[in-house]
């Protein structure tokens, strides 16, 4: 039984590692970094859709608008149990307009001093934070089930990464920090942490590491040059204008372009990087490899590797346009006027900027690696 627990229950260094990230994960989920417009003087609640009214909504083609009555019983908060009348706006607007029905949860709007017999609620939106939450248990128990420890590690790096983005990366941006600086600080925060928490204080994990570094700068230089040679205007990104219109309009939106497309593509760099380390490090220990034999091997691994992982940038970014790309399709749009949209342009360059950080950090990897290793036994 002791053997069994020892296998399964990390080593010494590497619990030092967890309890750490653990720390910094409670440490971020306290940190408040800044202060929100209070945009409503009420609360949000959950509450449950009793009857509907659609008398005053009028269809206009393929949409709807008008006004939904609606009548609710508030699930949460000081006036749980109570029943209010409350409304949703549809603005003929398919992307964030709602009908509910009886039986429906919703998040609703409640100002502090409403009385149920008097006043009107607002209905937002669908409540989704049950669903969320089984969701992510879901995953988290099959990564776990699958991974065992590593999984573990994995399932809490996912954790830190999301507090690191919204707990340093958005309030120091609206803070007005160059975001440049901020989202390269955060790849490195999140690629040292990640890589050390699963490759642990190796040789390997030192290789990964300076790999995706030199990666990610390569892609950081490549972005600020072509984002300006492209003219692209950070304004393609969603929501940007209510951003400056809701009293941050010292932002640099280009900035937070640039930032945004190196840190979105960080994950497929350190998983490259991660690749080839390890694939080094299988060579070294088998075989009396010098430092050209280890990095050719390691280019080698790399080539294997890369055609896949650009194609999956390549995806992952066409996807949430992918209704653009067929109104341009049935329009019969001409690729000059294609390629010259401001849209598709923003997405042209993050997906080759993207690309070009990671065809590199291959090569970087390898020449690391391979000079690490090679320093091991020469």
């Amino acid at each position: 039984m002791f053997t069994i627990l020892k296998k399964l229950l990390p080593a010494r260094r590497d619990a030092v590692m967890l309890l750490v990230l653990l720390t910094a994960s409670c440490g971020l989920w306290q940190m408040g970094l800044l202060d929100p417009i209070k945009l409503e003087p009420g609360t949000k609640e959950k509450a449950r859709v009793l009857a509907v009214d659609n008398s005053q909504l009028v269809q206009m083609g393929f949409v709807q608008r008008g006004s939904q009555q609606l009548e609710v019983e508030v699930l949460t908060g000081k006036h749980r149990g109570k029943k209010f009348t409350a409304t949703n706006e549809l603005r003929s607007q398919m992307e964030l307009d709602k009908v509910f029905v009886p039986g429906d949860t919703v998040l609703v709007g409640i100002l502090h001093d409403a009385r149920p017999e008097l006043d009107t609620i607002n209905a937002q939106d669908h409540y989704r934070i049950e669903y969320t939450l089984l969701l992510f248990g879901l995953f988290a128990l099959l990564l776990i089930c699958f991974g065992g420890y590593t999984g573990f590690c994995a399932l809490l790096s996912f954790v830190f990464s999301c507090l690191a983005v919204w707990k340093l990366v958005i309030p120091l941006c609206l803070n007005g920090v160059n975001a440049l600086l901020v989202s390269f600080l955060a790849v490195v925060l999140l690629s040292i942490v990640i890589i050390l928490l699963v490759a642990g204080l190796t040789r390997k994990g030192a290789a990964a590491l300076s790999g995706t570094l030199l990666g990610v700068i390569a892609s950081a230089a490549t972005g600020w040059i072509f984002t300006y040679l492209f003219k692209i205007n950070g304004a393609v990104m969603p929501y940007s204008q209510s951003l400056l219109n809701a009293g941050y309009e010292y932002l640099n939106l280009s900035d937070i372009y640039i930032g945004a497309i190196f840190l979105s593509s960080s994950g497929a760099v350190m998983d490259l990087a991660m690749d080839v380390a390890s694939g080094i490090e299988e060579v070294a220990r088998r075989n009396q490899l010098g430092f050209v034999e280890l990095c050719k091997s390691g280019l080698r691994i790399g080539r294997s590797v890369v055609g896949t992982m650009t194609t999956t940038l390549l995806l992952a970014y066409s996807g949430g346009y992918l209704t653009l790309m067929m109104v341009f399709a049935a329009q019969g749009t001409s690729p000059v006027d294609f390629i010259n949209t401001p849209y598709v342009a923003s997405e042209i360059v993050k997906t080759l900027v993207g690309s070009f950080g990671l065809v590199l950090v291959a090569p970087f990897t390898a020449v690391v690696g391979a000079w690490i290793f090679a320093g091991k036994k020469h």
